[in-house]
């Protein structure tokens, strides 16, 4: 199942919160995305199915490898988009914001070069 934006997101969003809490549930989600509960429930259902997320009888949200991989690739693409652009000049919150777009859009080329660009500075 090819994710989409919003699907990549979730598992995103997921991923941070389980680094910050033992138990991660869709309320969660919803207040870290601002999303309502419904709709959050509704995109926990379809990752379920899509084999990227298992929820435990006590609805703590796991990531399976597949989506720990997606998750994974998300967020260095946003740590790396802020960061280099913010060496732009563009400030944190505005950084983090459209890197948090671009993080979806951009191919897995243009990514790497901008990688190794700023590795190698």
């Amino acid at each position: 199942m090819a994710l989409q934006e919003s699907g990549e997101m979730y598992i995103e969003s997921i991923y941070i919160l389980s680094q910050k809490k033992e138990c991660v549930r869709a309320i969660d989600v919803s207040e870290h995305l601002g999303y309502s509960k419904p709709s959050v429930s509704r995109a926990m259902g379809i990752l379920k199915n899509g084999g990227y997320i298992v929820v435990d009888k006590d609805g703590s949200i796991h990531l399976t490898d597949e989506g720990k991989n997606v998750a994974v690739a998300m967020y260095e693409r946003h740590i790396l988009l802020t960061k280099f652009l913010k060496s732009l000049g563009v400030d944190e919150q505005t950084a983090s914001d459209d890197a948090c777009k671009i993080e979806h859009v951009i191919s897995n080329e243009s990514f790497e070069a901008m990688k190794r660009f700023i590795n190698s500075k």
